[in-house]
């Protein structure tokens, strides 16, 4: 056992140099899951691929990312979680060198898995070291600030995508990772690298490991991929549904009854993380499914610009900033289940008020369910952070943490996958019953009788987007509203949620 003492605690300006150095390196690695997306053109027309084959390169890096996110726990018990997220970063920035410098298809997804692989570790190792280096007292301000990268990264990347794209080139989305991740490797080294964790040596878990690696990429190309391929009709997803499902269900017997399984499934024993981590779950793919579906129904629809698209959604960042600190300080008077449930009710409520909308809106109407959005986020994810984390054995954080991302990482691609393929069935099906109640423009009105057809064809079209996108918000209300049920599975914490377990 390698034994690590208790380093004293920072305060003041190294304290948030050392916190900005954490969070940002998460705030890095979840804004390339996002980054990405709208600079897929771009790249297929540089490197003289299809858009299709482009979208490997987000595919790559989302697959990499979700198998090494739940091998943290392990990673840290046998190397410290201050090694294993230094050597992270470092890789993190090194294979973004190389996915900028890449001439070929075949190169770029070889170095976004690489980049995904390093990034994993990334988001759980953060989270534990962000409780290490504040003391009891403020670490639901700790968690504050994380969760705030968690929101804020995915909303931002196509903004940022888009506009480099667009005004330098793509390569430049990958070469920004480099300063970012030169000052969080600075700042870890100078302030949090003596918060290291305890060690021991553990054997690997081979067969735990491969089984991992095979249903993770199975599902994950399923989600990514199914839209494509229609689904089911595909030969090719029914296969990878059958590797998934005998995958996880072989991974689950093997880690239940490994001695020294790669991930410590054990913690799902304790009712308040399962359902702290379902809740979140659930009300994160409700939240995606709207960052998925916002943007595309503005181009799509409204004639906005990728960029503007993303100032309009943007929004949502402003009041979820102001509003952390506020958050993190209620959690130790209140029930944190009180917390969670008004956060979560609350991003319903917004997303009832977005049900209603129609296609004349301006640009207010669009934003303000997104500024007002930001109100209760600090309370979910704070909320459901740290009441996962406070209800597990202090040697159990760093997989709890790494289960944690992972389950809601896999949430997120749910969302993804099932939001856009929903979204486009209720616009067909929309366009159906909109088609049977409109009637050919009178020739008084100008038009001929084929000009006729094509201005109520767009209209028809328009509407039935329009209302697509409001069947998709009452679907994620629903979500919201089950997810404010799940968190009261969890027994009432006795006291302050206690994020020092971190320790």
């Amino acid at each position: 056992m390698g034994g690590v003492g208790e380093a004293p605690q920072l305060k003041g300006w190294p304290l948030l140099l050392a916190a900005l150095s954490l969070a940002l390196a998460n705030f890095v690695v979840i804004l390339d899951l996002t980054i990405a997306n709208v600079s897929v053109p771009h790249i297929a027309g540089s490197l003289a691929v299809s858009p299709t084959q482009g979208t490997w390169v987000i595919t790559s890096y989302a697959v990499a990312e979700a198998i090494c996110v739940p091998l943290s726990g392990w990673l840290a018990a046998r190397f410290g979680a201050v090694r294993v997220f230094l050597v992270a970063v470092v890789g993190f920035a090194l294979s973004s060198l190389l996915c900028g410098l890449s001439g070929s298809l075949e190169a770029l997804i070889i170095f976004r898995i690489m980049q995904g692989f390093c990034g994993g570790p990334i988001m759980p190792m953060s989270q534990t070291l962000m409780t290490r280096i504040f003391p009891p007292e403020k670490q639901g301000m700790a968690l504050g600030l994380w969760s705030m990268t968690v929101v804020v990264a995915p909303i931002l990347g196509p903004i940022f995508g888009g506009t480099i794209s667009d005004d330098w080139s793509w390569h430049w989305i990958f070469f920004i990772n480099l300063p970012i991740s030169a000052l969080c490797l600075l700042g870890t080294l100078t302030y949090v690298r003596r918060f290291e964790t305890p060690t021991a040596k553990r054997p690997i878990d081979y067969v735990g490991l491969a089984l991992l690696v095979i249903w993770v990429s199975a599902l994950q190309v399923l989600l990514d991929e199914g839209r494509n391929a229609d689904w089911f009709a595909s030969s090719f997803i029914c296969t990878l549904a059958v590797i998934a499902v005998v995958g996880f269900a072989a991974f689950l017997i093997w880690e239940l009854t490994e001695a020294n399984p790669v991930v410590d499934l054990s913690v799902f024993a304790q009712r308040g993380f399962s359902a702290a981590v379902a809740a979140q779950s659930i009300a994160y793919a409700g939240f995606f499914s709207a960052i998925v579906v916002v943007p595309l129904f503005l181009q799509t629809n409204l004639g906005y610009s990728a960029t503007y698209a993303g100032y309009a959604t943007a929004f949502v960042g402003v009041l979820a900033v102001i509003m952390s600190p506020v958050a993190a300080g209620l959690m130790a008077r209140y029930d944190v289940r009180k917390l969670i449930t008004f956060g979560v009710i609350w991003l319903g409520v917004i997303s009832l008020l977005r049900a209603s909308w129609v296609t004349q809106m301006d640009f207010f109407t669009i934003s303000l369910p997104q500024f007002l959005q930001g109100l209760g986020m600090p309370f979910f994810f704070i909320g459901t952070t740290a009441l996962a984390l406070g209800s597990v054995r202090p040697d159990q954080t760093a997989s709890a943490a790494g289960l944690q991302n992972f389950v809601r990482t896999l949430a997120g691609a749910f969302a993804t996958s099932l939001a856009t393929t929903l979204w486009e069935r209720e616009a067909k099906m929309a366009h159906e019953d909109l088609a049977g109640l409109v009637h050919p423009l009178p020739q008084s009105a100008g038009f001929s009788a084929e000009q006729g057809r094509m201005v109520l064809e767009r209209i028809v079209q328009t509407e039935s987007v329009t209302l697509a996108t409001n069947a998709i918000f009452w679907g994620c209300t629903g979500l919201f509203a089950l997810a404010a049920l799940i968190v009261w599975v969890a027994p009432r914490p006795q006291g302050p949620v206690d994020l020092s377990a971190a320790h």
